[in-house]
């Protein structure tokens, strides 16, 4: 068991530093500028560093100390390497939003601002390299605002929440199915192998989607009122989105009473998918993309979501719902668990 142990590690260092090639590369590209140039200017800035660099940065980390954290944490490894990576990331997360600086010269104007401030306007649905009127750290336009402009609003921290909730989600899902698989290799228990493989599933679709927005935005085209397939892809990023976490809770607590294995994934995959909206609604300044005219898709007065936008929180709880039931079902073939804990 140990050989084979050992060999899945070496393997899972492999296939995680295959995955983080890029990012890796392109948080070695911004280093190499800032300690030559002392900035990163906006032609040569890799796009999305952040999150994605930080979070290669944690899985890797989660990987490597795998043997030592199993060895040392046996009744909740992957909790500890979960912290452990979390923590990792908001580390390097915060180094790069601070330390990093991007310069941008135009022929009208040229703009200084901190990677945290120039990634908001990487966000946004406009481009930043059409706002070379605009100052990045204040906001300030120098042109008459448009609709499209006044949903550019002040610069607000809080506008990275949903950047945050998605990198947890990432390095939890990626995490539990790592040090699953892990466990069922140490100790034959097999109990959870259906929620690992549906984890698993899950976390490489939703990275895949991440991926897919990093380089088309989901072919979003400047209007708040997105096409019929930017709706679709947004919808479904933001269902897998709760699916994939409410997932991660579910394998916990498989040996749970049924009700607590079952409803607490499905509330909390839907809460996860509320929170992304809240998210949203805080990078858009109150407002929200429109997945089409009429009333299922105009927001409610009070709420800013539109029917649409509740249909999509209460499937990811729904899917979640539908999944655990089938993961939950025991196999009379899988194994009890004889000596740690997940």
């Amino acid at each position: 068991m140990e050989k084979k142990f050992v060999r899945y590690w070496l393997l899972a260092i492999l296939g995680t530093l295959i995955v983080s090639f890029y990012p890796l590369l392109m948080g070695a590209r911004v280093i190499r500028d800032m300690i030559v140039d002392g900035t990163v200017m906006k032609e040569n800035y890799p796009k999305y560093i952040i999150p994605y660099t930080p979070i290669a940065f944690a899985v890797i980390t989660g990987v490597l100390l795998m043997p030592l954290i199993v060895k040392l944490f046996k009744w909740l490894p992957t909790v500890v390497a979960s912290v452990l990576s979390v923590g990792v990331f908001f580390g390097f997360e915060l180094l790069f939003e601070n330390k990093v600086v991007v310069t941008s010269t135009e022929t009208v104007t040229k703009t200084v601002s901190r990677l945290a401030d120039w990634q908001m306007f990487m966000c946004r649905y406009i481009p930043p390299e059409e706002y070379a009127g605009v100052d990045i750290i204040t906001s300030t336009s120098i042109r008459t605002e448009t609709p499209v402009d006044l949903l550019m609003g002040n610069y607000n921290p809080a506008f990275k929440l949903h950047f945050y909730l998605i990198s947890v989600v990432l390095i939890l899902a990626i995490l539990n199915s790592v040090y699953g698989f892990a466990h069922m290799i140490k100790t034959g228990d097999k109990s959870r192998k259906r929620a690992l493989i549906l984890q698993s599933i899950c976390a490489v679709a939703f990275l895949g989607l991440c991926i897919l927005a990093c380089f088309t935005a989901f072919w979003r085209d400047g209007d708040i009122n997105v096409s019929p397939l930017s709706a679709t892809l947004m919808s479904v990023f933001f269902i897998l989105l709760g699916v994939t976490f409410g997932i991660f809770l579910g394998s916990l607590l498989l040996r749970k009473s049924r009700g607590v294995a079952l409803w607490i994934p499905t509330v909390l995959a839907a809460c996860t998918t509320l929170v992304m909206y809240i998210g949203e609604m805080i990078l858009l300044n109150r407002h929200l993309y429109r997945f089409g005219t009429g009333f299922f898709f105009d927001g409610v007065p009070g709420i800013v979501l539109a029917p649409v936008d509740i249909v999509v929180i209460l499937a990811a709880g729904g899917v979640t719902y539908l999944l655990m039931r089938l993961v939950s079902i025991r196999d009379p073939k899988d194994k009890e668990p004889q000596t740690t804990n997940q």
